[in-house]
């Protein structure tokens, strides 16, 4: 499946730069996003490093999600660019 950055999870004041918001394709209510979570989420840059996290939580009403990335996080490059949900 896959799914697109949207943003890093953050406030008004910080960012996290290890959890980034996805949303997928084909998922539009909370209810199924929540079957989402456990799930692999991969990116892979331009170089070929893939760089993995795991879905945590659903994020908002409208099918969005929260992963948490083990090392640095995704690069800014990565806004916006499609990632693999396995």
């Amino acid at each position: 499946m896959k799914a697109v950055v949207m943003n890093y999870r953050g406030s008004q004041k910080e960012q996290t730069n290890n959890q980034m918001i996805i949303k997928a394709e084909g998922i539009d209510k909370k209810e199924d996003a929540a079957k989402l979570v456990g799930k692999t989420v991969t990116y892979t840059t331009e170089t070929g490093k893939k760089i993995s996290g795991k879905i945590s939580a659903p994020h908002g009403n409208k099918g969005a999600v929260r992963v948490i990335f083990s090392d640095k996080g995704l690069p800014g490059q990565a806004l916006g660019q499609k990632v693999d949900v396995e």
